[in-house]
């Protein structure tokens, strides 16, 4: 591969991928199933974000050279899709570093390059967003003081994708304690005003909630502009808060009201948030026989692995050692790498790893297929099919009509 892939032309049928990106948010989290982890948001020049990890074992490898606003060149990683209720980004896959990942310093991208992107009350209000992509209550962020009073509020806890939001805050209500997951925390409630004077509820919660209110109390006659970034949209008790209109488009004062009944809120978190609202599905674990249709080739995975041919393991790319010394436009130079015996450009054997999209008259699903099940479908080995030019390909001609 020679010069720098866009973002958005991201595909995991291989890793020997080369891209300069900003990362605009970087953050470590722990969790019990995977431990101590960096999380980023990852932008390119054309303003197309993607999420990347770096899992636990390969932390200490990398921490160094990862910092939140640097520009860098990443050179090998894999992807894996982006899924579920809770996603950092709408790029249909993440980024995962990997032993042999290479990080470069590079020119930095433009300032301006924030990724900020704040959506429409009205698209919140409405609910016509989509609810794998959220907006409100996380735990940790970041709080800046910039030209006169002006508060940008960042925080980040899961694997969530993110909204932005900005307002000038016109109504709060005096800080509450009130009891979370058996804890006790503050939680301040905000009321936003947009351009359009549509009014945006929201809810801040422990030192969050402290923190903004301190700097409300310190800001003169200052009007407060709160940006929100990286939030979640959050529905209590099946509602969303009402709008309100007929605001006059004037300077609008602050203020500062009784606390209404907790109505939206019931201190439930984000675990158990999760445990009552994901949708729920039985699944059987049991050999069973599918009759159905193969409907197509996910060609964006790819349609084979190179392999070890005295092991059968999967080999790994590595970037050469003077990869660093290459122009952008040159052409990458990489080896093979055999992990279980230890050998550098071992002999070579491709072997099928196909994603099937079946179907039948109840619903369609995808089988990943191996090597030696999938000879049995096509009847043909491998390296028939790729020949003796190893280099990974995206698109699959069949020979068969599937």
């Amino acid at each position: 591969m020679a010069a720098i892939t866009l973002v958005s032309d991201l595909k995991p049928f291989k890793t020997m991928w080369k891209i300069r990106v900003k990362i605009i948010r970087l953050w470590k989290q722990y969790s019990a199933a995977d431990g101590l982890t960096i999380e980023m948001v990852l932008i390119d020049y054309n303003g197309v974000k993607i999420n990347a990890s770096v899992k636990k074992d390969l932390v200490n490898q990398f921490d160094s050279f990862l910092s939140q606003g640097n520009s860098n060149i990443l050179i090998n990683f894999s992807l894996n899709p982006s899924c579920g209720s809770y996603q950092t980004t709408i790029h249909p896959y993440i980024i995962g570093f990997l032993s042999t990942t290479r990080v470069r310093s590079c020119d930095d991208l433009p300032d301006a390059l924030t990724g900020f992107e704040p959506v429409n009350y009205r698209d919140i209000l409405n609910s016509t967003l989509n609810t794998d992509y959220l907006v409100g209550k996380l735990s940790k962020y970041v709080i800046f003081l910039l030209i006169g009073v002006y508060i940008s509020i960042v925080h980040i806890t899961h694997r969530f994708v993110f909204a932005d939001v900005i307002g000038q805050i016109v109504e709060l209500t005096p800080i509450e304690v009130v009891s979370a997951n058996g804890k006790e925390t503050h939680k301040l409630t905000v009321e936003l005003r947009n351009e359009k004077d549509e009014r945006l509820p929201m809810v801040l919660w422990g030192n969050f909630a402290t923190d903004v209110s301190d700097a409300i109390q310190g800001r003169g006659e200052n009007a407060i502009i709160c940006v929100l970034r990286f939030g979640k949209i959050k529905v209590w008790k099946g509602i969303l808060p009402p709008v309100y209109y007929l605001l006059l488009k004037d300077e609008l004062a602050l203020a500062i009201v009784e606390a209404k009944p907790l109505a939206l809120t019931t201190g439930v978190g984000d675990k158990n948030d999760f445990l009552v609202n994901t949708p729920r599905k039985t699944i059987s674990v049991e050999q069973c026989i599918v009759m159905c249709t193969i409907t197509a080739i996910e060609s964006d995975m790819g349609w084979y692995y190179l392999s070890c041919k005295v092991c059968s393991k999967k080999v790994l790319n590595v970037p050469n050692d003077n990869i660093d010394e290459q122009g952008d436009e040159d052409e990458m130079g990489f080896h093979y790498y055999c992990v279980k015996c230890k050998v550098k450009n071992p002999r070579l054997m491709p072997r099928y790893k196909l994603h099937l999209v079946v179907l039948d008259n109840t619903g369609n699903s995808k089988f990943l297929l191996f090597d030696a099940i999938a000879m049995q479908i096509l009847n043909r080995l491998c390296n028939e099919l790729t020949g003796s030019n190893f280099e990974e390909v995206k698109w699959f001609i069949s020979y068969y009509d599937c």
